[in-house]
């Protein structure tokens, strides 16, 4: 049943393998635009692009702790035939869990700065997540590989387990703002609203399950079972588990049993700008460099969750004890009424109808820590903590922590995530490579490399980003081409310097002995002698003479 259950959640999210998490070496750049969002609301807020435009982005992985990967020819099975038999090296973990795969297309976005405190983005994606999560190992080899056989009877217990593969879109708007610029800090706020549409799910939850496996009638004797099965993409008029081709696949997904949700994500963000960064008062701000020294961020991911209401979704479940074999089964699950008459002979107690399922989004909190260390030089400390409730239907991440250092301009950034997973109990290591506004990388890429790794992803993608165009601040006695110096009313309208400072009247250089110290028009002031004069010629050129 659990092999069909798993081809059947591959051939869903095939299609889809293509996406990205967290995308650490190009999210944290501080000209990442749009692709910031993953990680924080408020990273728009006083954004270094004035617009930013999203045109697509992509990516595949997996990740888990059932077994390191066979590179060598399991995973390329499980990408074209939807076979993940070899595509693990087997631990000898007694439970395990899995994210294989993971997945989210960014389609077509926006990011508009309203001004150099408010900014609104709306961006849209699908997304989808394959997990088997506390799953028995043995349990899991002995029903989904067909060569598999132990050579005893194996007793077994496993409970709190939790199976769920979902594909969803979503439209999700921004408002990123700051709400205190003042001196050495910055703080801003961001939020985003999205809307959710389940496409389709296949989840399958245990609190119990006692099994003794009888390797010579290959039967599974079970007690104390307690497992609820659910899906909106299979019903009474359908096999439940023969998987399904792409002719009924398309009409299954995108019918009317889509389910409709909500959810959101919230962000803080606090800068620390040094003096030497600060903008003083009527000055404008160089957004082709950085001004803070430290940045420190929070946030919350993912909230929410899609219902699927009992007129589009199934529910099963099975308590007590019996004897299952793979022949009853396969005869026996062509639906829900079958499914139920030949549980109940086997002793089981199975409850089959239509209700209303909830499927929740995969919940994180993110904190983080970005420190300049000196010029484009930049290490980023992030840790993603799951929050998430495993029992329910619906996903989850698992913790990490990462440490990104980075070379980071408006043109050109590069950035190397080392990361610990809680899952693997190993290191991970990337790189991410952005030129203007494309990107490619991975957060996990030890396996194109080395053997006995436990995950792999890969992410590309672009988008437009339009910045601001900076003048510097004309000083007295350095004229910029760029500003046209103002008219000085009060001296018959001539051209006076950057500064509009009075109109100053030389002395005749002539006669050293006639020579007197130049002097303001409205002759209050009185200037040193030997200080150095800038006069604005009519080409808008300065003029330096000295006077002794």
């Amino acid at each position: 049943m659990l092999k069909k259950l798993s081809s059947f959640s591959i051939l869903l999210l095939l299609p889809l393998i293509v996406g990205a998490q967290q995308n650490l070496g190009i999210s944290t750049s501080n000209w990442s635009g749009i692709e910031s969002l993953s990680q924080n609301p408020a990273n728009i807020a006083d954004s270094r692009e004035k617009i930013c435009i999203e045109i697509v982005s992509l990516n595949a992985g997996l990740e888990n702790n059932l077994g390191s990967l066979n590179t060598k020819g399991g995973l390329i099975s499980a990408l074209n035939n939807g076979n993940a038999t070899n595509l693990f090296n087997y631990s000898n973990n007694s439970s395990f869990s899995l994210l294989a795969p993971y997945a989210q297309v960014k389609l077509p976005g926006l990011m508009i700065n309203l001004d150099h405190k408010n900014s609104i983005a709306i961006t849209t994606s699908i997304n989808g997540i394959s997990q088997f999560n506390n799953f028995n190992q043995s349990l899991f080899q002995t029903i989904t590989n067909a060569s598999y056989t132990a050579n005893s009877d194996i007793n077994l217990t496993s409970n709190k387990f939790n199976y769920t593969a979902q594909l969803w879109s979503q439209v999700a708007l921004t408002y990123g703002g700051v709400i205190l610029d003042c001196g050495s800090s910055e703080l801003k706020i961001g939020v985003t609203l999205k809307y959710l549409r389940g496409i389709g799910y296949i989840g399958l939850k245990g609190n119990n399950l006692d099994a003794n496996y009888k390797a010579n009638n290959d039967s599974l004797h079970v007690t104390n079972s307690d497992l609820e099965f659910a899906s909106n993409i299979l019903n009474t008029q359908n096999a439940i588990f023969n998987g399904a081709n792409s002719g009924t696949l398309l009409s299954e997904l995108f019918g009317n049993k889509s389910g409709l949700g909500a959810g959101g994500d919230v962000g803080i963000i606090y800068d620390f700008i040094p003096a030497c960064n600060r903008v003083n008062e009527g000055e404008q701000k160089d957004y082709s460099k950085n001004r803070y020294k430290l940045r420190l961020s929070a946030s919350i991911m993912d909230i929410g969750n899609i219902t699927y209401d009992a007129t589009r979704n199934f529910n099963a479940e099975v308590t007590g004890n019996g004897y299952i074999t793979a022949a009853g089964l396969s005869q026996n699950v062509s639906n829900f009424s079958d499914f139920k008459n030949y549980a109940v002979k086997q002793g089981f107690t199975a409850d089959t109808g239509a209700l209303t399922t909830k499927l929740y989004m995969p919940t994180t909190l993110h904190l983080a820590a970005d420190y300049n260390i000196v010029g484009r030089f930049y290490v980023n400390a992030t840790y993603i903590a799951n929050l998430a409730n495993r029992q329910d239907f619906g996903n989850s991440y698992y913790n990490q922590f990462s440490v990104t250092p980075r070379y980071d301009t408006r043109l050109f950034s590069v950035g190397v995530p080392i990361t610990y997973s809680m899952l693997t109990n190993n290191l991970q290591v990337g790189v991410g490579v952005r030129v203007e506004g494309f990107f490619i990388g991975s957060d996990d890429m030890l396996a194109l490399f080395a053997n006995h790794q436990y995950g792999f992803d890969v992410y590309a993608g672009g988008y437009v980003p339009i910045n601001y165009k900076y003048h510097k601040t004309r000083d007295i006695g350095t004229l910029n081409d760029d500003v046209k110096p103002e008219p000085d009313m009060d001296h018959g309208g001539s051209a006076d310097t950057a500064a509009n400072c009075p109109d100053l009247f030389l002395p005749s250089l002539s006669s050293e002995k006639n020579s007197k110290p130049a002097v303001p028009a409205n002759n209050k002031t009185e200037v040193d002698s030997k200080m150095l004069i800038v006069v604005d010629d009519a080409d808008n050129k300065g003029l330096r003479q000295g006077v002794k």
